[in-house]
């Protein structure tokens, strides 16, 4: 299957809305949700685009380097703004995105370059 080279990003896609969506309700948890709100929404857009990179790439699809290369913006974003909040939650989710974000511009890098040896 021509997804398969793409497993560990799949795999970091996965991770990354699990912990989105975690971050994102345990924001909610927190007692000066106002606070919170860039974070949750950043969260919950981290989590969709993930989401669909992780299908695209499973459909082995033709535009899957284009949004990986999308999600890997999307999700520096989201740590970026994780990573102003001392919450356990925040880091970890922050560190779930650094890591999507790494693997999303390998496949992005190596999907490109194929495309031009082709």
């Amino acid at each position: 299957m021509a997804h398969e080279k793409f497993q560990s990003c799949i795999d970091a896609c996965w991770e990354c809305v699990t912990a989105c969506n975690h971050c994102a309700t345990s924001c909610l948890q927190e007692e000066d949700v106002q606070n919170m709100t860039k974070c949750i929404q950043t969260d919950l857009e981290c989590a969709a685009i993930c989401r669909s990179a992780a299908e695209m790439m499973t459909l082995g699809s033709q535009y899957s380097y284009q949004l990986c290369d999308l999600c890997a913006k999307v999700c520096d974003a989201c740590a970026e703004e994780c990573e102003k909040h001392d919450k356990d939650h925040c880091q970890e989710c922050a560190e779930a995105c650094r890591r999507c974000a790494e693997e999303c511009r390998k496949m992005a890098k190596e999907a490109t370059s194929a495309l031009h040896h082709n």
